[in-house]
C-alpha cells in the first residue's frame, strides 16, 4: 500500500474512532504510528478533531511530531501548550530537529529549553543555530563518529562496541586528523569485510568530498543527486568536521522545494494550514487576486483602445480570447522549463543564448503550425479569409513573444531577487494577454477597417 493510501485509511479509521468516542483505541492506534504519520493525520483533521488527537499523543513523541508538521499547524498547537509540556516535548530530541523546533518557540521557553540541556548538547545546538536553516550547517546533524587514520579496523570495531550504539542513518565513519580536519570516510561495509589488522588509512575513501557549512540547501541537494551520496560530512572554513547530512535530510529539502513551487504558482504559502480560519485564508489569497485584477484591467484597457474596431467588426470579439489563450499556454511551457533550469543551476552565460534561440525557434514553429490550423478553421467558420489571416498572424506574433517572455521573465525576476515560481505566472499572463489582444485587434484595425 502506498504511503498516501495508508494515510487515507488511517485517517478514515481514526475519524471513526473519534466520532464514536473510542478514545482508548484511538490512543493506541495513534501512538503506534511513526511521528511523521501522526503529523500527516494532524494536518488532515479539522481544528476541533486536531485538538482532540493532540491530547492523546504520547508526550515522549510530541517533539518529533511537532518537527514534522507544517509551520502554521505547528504554531497553532504550540500556542495551546503550557511551558512544562513544551519543555518535556523537547527532551531526547535530535539536536538538528531541536534547532528546527526552537525557531517557533516563544523566547522565554527557548531560554528554559537551553538551560535544561547538558553542556555538550547545548554547545552542539548553538553550533547548528549559528547557520542559516537553509544551509548545510542548518541541515546537519552534529551527532557523528570520528576516528584517526593511524589505527586498525579492529581498534575501531572495539571502540564502536564500547560505545554501544551509532547515530541513526550512519553508513560511514569520518576519518579526521588530530585537529579534527576531514581526511576521508570509512564505510561500515569496509569495516565489516576488510582484514581487522588493516589500518584505517589504507581502506578509507577519499572520494567523498565534504560540504562547506555555508553551502545553500539547494546546492546540497545537487551534490547528493549527482554524487549518489547517502551521507556527507559538513566542514567549517578550516576544513574541520562539524557534522553530517544524510539522505533523509535531503529528501525533506526536496519535498519542501516541491511544495514551495506548487503553492507559489498560485501565490500561496506552502506552510498554510488548509483548515485555517476562513477570514485568515481569504486575506492571504486576496493579495494575489488583487494583483491579477490589476493585470486584467490592463488587458481590458488594451481592448478598449480598439473599441471602434470591435463595434464595426463584431466577429473579432468572438475570436478575441483565442490568441492570448494560446500565448499563455506556450509561455507557461517555456516559463516552467526555465524556472526548473534555474533551480537546478543549469543556466549560465555560455548556454543562455543557445537556450533562448531554441525557445524562439520552438515558438516560431508552433506559431506557424497552429496559425495555419486556426486560420483554416476561422475561414471555414466565417468564410472570410482576411479574418483567418489576421488571427493566424496574431498567433505567430504572440507565440514568439510568449517564448521570449517565458525565457526572460524568470531570469529577470531572479536578478531582482524575486521568486520566479511566485511571480512569473502573473507577469507572463499579463504579457501574453496584452500582446495577444494588441496584435489581433491591431491587425484587425489595419486590414479590416
Amino acid at each position: 500500500m502506498e504511503a498516501r493510501d495508508h494515510t487515507k485509511v488511517s485517517l478514515d479509521l481514526l475519524q471513526d474512532k473519534l466520532d464514536s468516542g473510542r478514545m482508548r483505541s484511538a490512543r493506541i492506534m495513534v501512538n503506534s504510528l511513526h511521528p511523521a504519520e501522526v503529523a500527516r493525520l494532524l494536518e488532515s483533521l479539522p481544528l476541533k478533531d486536531r485538538a482532540v488527537l493532540w491530547e492523546i499523543v504520547n508526550a515522549d513523541i510530541e517533539g518529533d511530531v511537532l518537527v514534522e508538521l507544517a509551520e502554521e499547524v505547528r504554531d497553532g498547537l504550540i500556542e495551546g501548550m503550557g511551558t512544562e509540556d513544551l519543555i518535556a516535548a523537547t527532551e531526547g530530541m535530535e539536536v538538528d530537529d531541536l534547532a528546527d523546533l526552537l525557531a517557533d518557540l516563544p523566547e522565554s521557553i527557548t531560554r528554559e529549553v537551553l538551560q535544561s540541556l547538558d553542556k555538550q548538547d547545548h554547545e552542539r545546538l548553538q553550533q547548528v543555530l549559528a547557520y542559516d536553516e537553509e544551509s548545510a550547517g542548518g541541515l546537519m546533524n552534529v551527532d557523528i563518529v570520528t576516528v584517526r587514520p593511524d589505527v586498525t579496523l579492529e581498534v575501531v570495531a572495539r571502540y564502536l562496541r564500547l560505545v554501544g550504539e551509532i547515530p541513526d542513518g550512519t553508513d560511514s565513519i569520518f576519518v579526521v586528523s588530530r585537529d579534527n580536519s576531514y581526511i576521508g570516510s570509512l564505510f561500515l561495509s569496509r569495516l565489516l569485510t576488510q582484514d581487522p589488522e588493516e589500518m584505517v588509512a589504507n581502506v578509507m575513501s577519499t572520494e567523498v568530498m565534504p560540504i562547506p557549512a555555508h553551502t545553500p540547501s539547494t546546492q546540497v541537494v545537487w551534490e547528493f543527486e549527482n554524487r549518489d551520496l547517502l551521507s556527507a560530512p559538513v566542514v567549517d572554513d578550516d576544513f574541520r568536521v562539524l557534522g553530517r547530512i544524510t539522505v533523509d535530510d535531503v529528501v525533506d529539502v526536496i519535498r519542501d522545494e516541491a511544495e514551495h513551487s506548487l503553492m507559489s504558482a498560485a501565490g500561496l504559502d506552502e506552510e498554510e494550514d488548509m483548515f485555517a480560519p476562513v477570514v485568515k485564508s481569504a486575506t492571504r489569497r486576496a493579495l494575489w487576486l488583487g494583483v491579477n485584477l490589476c493585470t486584467a484591467f490592463l488587458a481590458a484597457a488594451v481592448v478598449d483602445l480598439f473599441q471602434t474596431t470591435l463595434d464595426k467588426i463584431v466577429l473579432l470579439a468572438v475570436l478575441m480570447p483565442v490568441v492570448p489563450s494560446m500565448g499563455g499556454v506556450a509561455g507557461s511551457q517555456s516559463l516552467t522549463i526555465i524556472t526548473r533550469a534555474i533551480a537546478l543551476g543549469q543556466i549560465h552565460r555560455k548556454n543562455a543564448s543557445g537556450i533562448l534561440r531554441k525557445e524562439l525557434l520552438v515558438g516560431i514553429l508552433n506559431g506557424f503550425g497552429w496559425a495555419i490550423v486556426v486560420a483554416l478553421f476561422t475561414f471555414l467558420w466565417f468564410h472570410d479569409w482576411r479574418i483567418g489571416g489576421i488571427i493566424g498572424a496574431a498567433m505567430i506574433i504572440n507565440l514568439v513573444v510568449a517564448a521570449l517572455a517565458g525565457f526572460s521573465i524568470p531570469l529577470i525576476l531572479k536578478q531582482l531577487r524575486v521568486d520566479p515560481a511566485l511571480a512569473g505566472g502573473v507577469v507572463l499572463t499579463t504579457v501574453t494577454d496584452v500582446i495577444g489582444y494588441m496584435a489581433f485587434l491591431g491587425l484587425g484595425a489595419v486590414f479590416l477597417l
